[in-house]
């Protein structure tokens, strides 16, 4: 199973990245918000998190793959969790996600519906489903706390304020939140806010 993918962003077109890694192209699906952040690293090198599906075509008889991409672990962990809802596949979800992550968990921790009903294909009973099946979840996964999320190592309070800078930049809260925390894993050894904004930004270039 593909889980990353890394190389040179060629295109973005009607919601698919078109990434070249080598003498191999691929074709990545990205929900509109994705789209809209990714699309801004044309020509550069860019690194999706990746699920995998197949397809059904011909009635059954072919399976297609298709790739889906995403900026970070919590974002592609948060899709598989809307998927979960009955009534919402992946192509529904990826139509569905005009709003960054951390804006649609937070609605759901919140029970905000009318957030949710502002997404494309989500109406009244949807939104109340979601809600009604993915609040409790949210809560012990605790991606209702994605906003101020952290990077997993690192000086904490370092990597806060290097994660709140990259915002203010910005970056979207889970992209600044995964740049700090492959930075700090990258090197250990940063202990300040702005040696961690600038391996961070050297990470996102890359």
């Amino acid at each position: 199973m593909l889980a990353r993918i890394r190389g040179l962003l060629e295109a973005v077109e009607d919601n698919m990245a078109i990434i070249s890694c080598g003498d191999v192209t691929y074709e990545v699906m990205l929900s509109g918000a994705e789209a809209a952040r990714i699309g801004r690293h044309l020509g550069s090198q860019v690194e999706l998190n990746l699920l995998h599906y197949l397809e059904s075509q011909s009635n059954g008889a072919v399976l297609r793959p298709r790739l889906v991409g995403f900026a970070s672990r919590s974002d592609r962990a948060f899709f598989e969790l809307f998927t979960s809802v009955k009534g919402i596949g992946y192509r529904k979800a990826l139509r569905a996600l005009q709003l960054p992550v951390e804006t649609i968990a937070s609605a759901i921790a919140a029970k905000d519906v009318d957030v949710l009903r502002s997404l494309p294909e989500v109406g009244k009973r949807t939104a109340e489903t979601i809600v009604l099946e993915l609040h409790d979840k949210i809560e012990s996964l605790g991606l209702e706390s994605l906003p101020t999320d952290e990077p997993e190592t690192g000086a904490p309070s370092a990597s806060r304020d290097a994660v709140q800078i990259l915002v203010q930049l910005g970056e979207p809260r889970l992209v600044a939140v995964d740049l700090v925390d492959r930075a700090v894993r990258a090197d250990p050894e940063l202990d300040s806010p702005d040696a961690l904004v600038a391996a961070a930004l050297r990470i996102k270039d890359s």
